[in-house]
């Protein structure tokens, strides 16, 4: 079971490392503006977040065997079609879930800076001798 979640980790932080690559890519571009950085950093983890709840919530349903998880581990599964449909699907679906945690965090976290930064330039200008 450890190596099927192993596995299943393997393949979804693959995927969130490219999500990652581009998004960070996305807020490099927009340093000129450290606040507008960080807000499109902020929705576009947001769209992490939403893409991994969807494929969390459709995962027990979707079939396993178009997945990269059944080509590495649940072709050589001595289990019938439906019980390894239930197993992967359900290791899959509790993956998802436990990234989209993380990505919230982040989400949050990139949120919070944008805003505290935000807030930081509307003191200054608004302290700022005429």
């Amino acid at each position: 079971m450890e190596h099927i979640r192993a596995v299943a980790d393997q393949t979804i932080r693959r995927a969130c490392g490219f999500a990652g690559l581009g998004i960070g890519a996305t807020m490099l571009a927009l340093s000129f503006d450290v606040v507008l950085a960080f807000r499109v950093g902020a929705v576009l983890t947001s769209f992490v977040l939403v893409a991994l709840l969807y494929l969390g919530y459709r995962a027990p349903r979707y079939d396993v065997r178009r997945t990269e998880l059944w080509s590495v581990v649940g072709r050589s599964m001595p289990l019938s079609r439906d019980r390894v449909q239930a197993l992967l699907g359900g290791v899959l679906r509790e993956r998802y879930l436990w990234h989209a945690d993380r990505a919230a965090a982040v989400a949050l976290l990139f949120w919070g800076v944008a805003f505290l930064l935000w807030l930081s330039r509307v003191l200054r200008g608004a302290l700022a001798p005429a």
